[in-house]
């Protein structure tokens, strides 16, 4: 099913042409295909199976209810869809949730806001394989100055900046921001509000 993700490509398919993009038989591509269409994600017409934008992130969200590894998953998912996926998981958790929001002024954009509780997690989604320690840090200093951004043109904010990364063994820490890898991102953020003092937290003056 995981490998099914990469043939889901907004418009119409043939199962030739999901066989071809995923690497498996016709007959596994038709049966992944119509299992799709079983959990009502994307619609058959003739021989075509037809998907919209969000359909991806839906199969990848039920294969997250199945239990299929997260990592895995985040893996077969390009940069767009592993920012939706970052978004639901905050979204499951009854947090708030903006994509993409862009600040003026200089003009930067957060790619994942969640706010519960009266604290926001701006969040910088990094789909990346691999990535050096200078390269993250760098990273993570341009997130510190979005979320000082975002709290000077935010009445009463209180935020904090979190990277959430596609490859790591553990959450890590550089300037007190957390490194997350997506596969323990949901528990971070279960754990978030009792960690969130060795966190890097930015409020107004």
């Amino acid at each position: 099913m995981i490998t099914g993700l990469k043939g889901i490509i907004p418009g119409g398919v043939s199962v030739k042409d999901f066989s071809v993009v995923t690497n498996m038989n016709e007959t596994e591509s038709k049966s992944i295909l119509d299992e799709f269409i079983k959990s009502q994600i994307g619609t058959k017409q003739d021989n075509f199976y037809y998907f919209e934008d969000g359909d991806k992130l839906k199969i990848a969200t039920s294969l997250l209810d199945k239990g299929f590894p997260i990592d895995e998953i985040a893996i077969a998912l390009d940069w767009k869809d592993f920012e939706g996926l970052t978004a639901e998981i905050l979204s499951s958790k009854n947090f708030a949730v903006m994509k993409n929001m862009i600040l003026t002024k200089p003009r930067m954009e957060i790619d994942v806001v969640g706010i519960r509780l009266g604290v926001a997690m701006l969040i910088d989604c990094k789909h990346w394989k691999r990535y050096s320690v200078s390269s993250l840090s760098s990273v993570v200093k341009k997130q510190i100055e979005r979320t000082r951004q975002y709290v000077t043109k935010t009445e009463g904010a209180v935020a904090v900046p979190v990277i959430v990364t596609l490859y790591q063994d553990k959450v890590d820490f550089i300037e007190n921001v957390p490194i997350v890898p997506i596969f323990q991102f949901s528990s971070f953020v279960d754990e978030f509000y009792g960690n969130i003092d060795q966190m890097k937290t930015i409020e107004r003056d």
